[in-house]
């Protein structure tokens, strides 16, 4: 976010630990007879004997044991090859192969072969899908045999033309941050000037993970995380330890559901997002985050608001959960960096250090209102609306029903048909835009175990239906749904058994438009990668 106060180096997430395969060797000891040993003995001196000679005259016939070996190699190889070419060809085949079949062609192909048969099924045709759109998801397994590195020579080679790809993007974006101006940080001043006019571009950026913390708790991996790395085999009923590296930088790009459906994709930015929008198409782009207490978050040290603003480039950010009073406002505004000197807070004044929320812009907007304007609803500081030339924005953060469904009579029979009524009254001049934490997984899909939440505040049928009557029934636009029908992304993740890190989480952050702007919008996205909250941010591209 548009704030300086500290100068942090960002790190996101956490470098993928090496966990190798471990297996379970269970040596018995038998007596036996001293004289059927003797003959056993005999019988082994015997063979070996033997083997000597055959591999003498194997010797001499100019044939080696290491060639064989890896004739018989490449042979497999070639034959996992042409099945993965056979299930292509054929997708139906998936449902008659077994488990033990279909780990072995996924372990062949360095395809992570982990979990049940649907999920097994899933995997694979989740690698088919992005092998023939020439992006895969999956993150192969790396071996050290010579069996794959003959099948994979190929794939080597292209990882390797996308490292030096991946070097150039590095350099140009240095030189795109470099444009970025009028940027405020504590010590030495930025070398660019001031009053250039930033370039509307996306920057990719590869993110890195730290060893060292877990990616939601800032602490160690838990025993139960631990111990969920060993997986049981429906063959056999032995127990694998599981490579977790493979999706521990990027866990969202793994499904992830107690429920899944045919067809249900996992959330990968970097796959899923469009292209950018060329310089001369006007837009506007809008982050939302639930930061979870501001003056903690801009405390991490692996946190950078600066380097944050570089990489997204926004032009509006909405803040929700600020818990900050209306002392700290004041001081926080002198931290904005430059080129955000428009900032607009509300603040919690019954229960202090509460709630709260935010927004911050580049663009000055024509008008500014705080609350519903019901003194029941605007004493916990839960909204801010903006009004711009094409549309209003409201940044809002919704009434959890507390545990025990304390508040839930409360949300939905008071606070969210009043939200509903005060947006459909700003709409008859303008359209709208809702965004930030609306507390509440609207389908299954939202959720990583819809049946054990059933009574579970966020999830509950009361709050999923009052969603349904008072936002989308009314024309507002569930954008990200729309845009990704099947797709299973979520902005929340809870801290207890490092959700974050096996990607159990809930989709609880919206942006909703009015039905005449649906059309407008170029991505609704996520940013699983950012850290630093329970939420992540998510992002809205805009045509004007």
């Amino acid at each position: 976010m548009p704030l300086a106060c500290a100068s942090f180096c960002l790190t996101f997430a956490v470098s993928p630990r090496n966990v190798r395969p471990g297996a379970l060797v269970c040596l018995k000891a038998t007596a036996v007879e001293s004289q059927r040993f003797l003959l056993n003995l005999s019988a082994s001196f015997s063979s070996t004997i033997n083997n000597k000679k055959d591999i003498k005259k194997r010797g001499s016939m100019g044939i080696s044991s290491n060639t064989e070996k890896s004739a018989v190699k490449e042979n497999t190889a070639r034959n996992q090859v042409v099945e993965i070419q056979t299930i292509r060809d054929d997708p139906a085949r998936l449902k008659a192969m077994t488990v033990r079949e279909l780990r072995t062609v996924m372990r062949s192909a360095g395809i992570p072969a982990k979990g049940c048969k649907n999920d097994l099924v899933s995997t694979l045709k989740n690698f088919l899908t992005n092998e023939n759109d020439g992006q895969s998801s999956v993150v192969r397994e790396e071996h050290g045999t010579s069996m794959i590195k003959s099948v994979c020579s190929e794939t080597v080679s292209s990882k390797q033309k996308r490292n030096n790809s991946y070097d150039e993007d590095q350099k140009q974006n240095v030189n795109a941050v470099s444009e970025i101006s009028g940027i405020k940080r504590r010590g030495k001043a930025p070398s660019v000037g001031t009053g250039v006019e930033v370039k509307k571009k996306r920057v990719m950026t590869k993110q890195k993970l730290s060893v060292k913390v877990d990616a939601v708790a800032g602490k160690k991996p838990s025993r139960a995380s631990r111990q969920s790395l060993q997986i049981c085999n429906e063959d056999d009923g032995t127990i694998d330890k599981v490579d977790v590296s493979i999706n521990s930088s990027e866990p969202w790009t793994v499904l992830t559901h107690k429920k899944p459906q045919q067809g249900w994709i996992p959330y990968n930015p970097r796959t899923m997002r469009p292209p950018p929008l060329t310089d001369d198409t006007e837009f506007v782009k809008i982050l939302s985050w639930n930061v979870n207490g501001l003056r903690a978050l801009l405390k991490l040290e692996a946190f950078s608001a600066l380097q944050l603003a570089q990489k997204e480039n926004f032009d509006v950010l909405c803040l929700q959960e600020t818990k900050l009073q209306e002392k700290d406002v004041e001081k926080v505004r002198q931290c904005l960096l430059d080129g955000y000197e428009n900032s607009f807070w509300t603040c919690s004044v019954s229960k202090l250090g509460y709630s709260g929320t935010a927004i911050i812009s580049r663009i000055k907007p024509l008008s500014v209102r705080y609350g519903l304007g019901i003194s029941d609803h605007d004493s916990e500081g839960r909204l801010v609306t903006v009004e711009f030339d094409k549309f209003y924005l409201i940044s809002g953060y919704v009434p959890n029903s507390g545990e025990g469904l304390r508040r839930l009579t409360y949300r939905v029979t008071q606070w969210d048909p009043s939200l509903s009524n005060y947006m459909k009254e700003l709409e008859k001049s303008k359209p709208v835009i809702l965004t930030g934490d609306l507390n509440c997984a609207h389908q299954e899909i939202d959720i990583f175990n819809p049946a054990g939440n059933r009574r579970s505040a966020g999830f509950t049928d009361e709050e999923r239906e009052s969603f349904e009557r008072n936002f989308l029934s009314e024309g507002f636009v569930d954008t990200f749904r729309r845009q990704h029908p099947g797709v299973v992304g979520y902005t929340y993740w809870g801290y207890r058994h490092g959700g974050r890190l096996k990607n159990i989480g809930w989709r609880l952050d919206y942006f909703l438009v009015s039905e005449s702007i649906a059309d407008k919008v170029h991505d609704s996205y996520i940013l699983p990668d950012v850290a630093g909250s329970d939420h992540c941010p998510i992002g809205l591209i805009l045509k004007l």
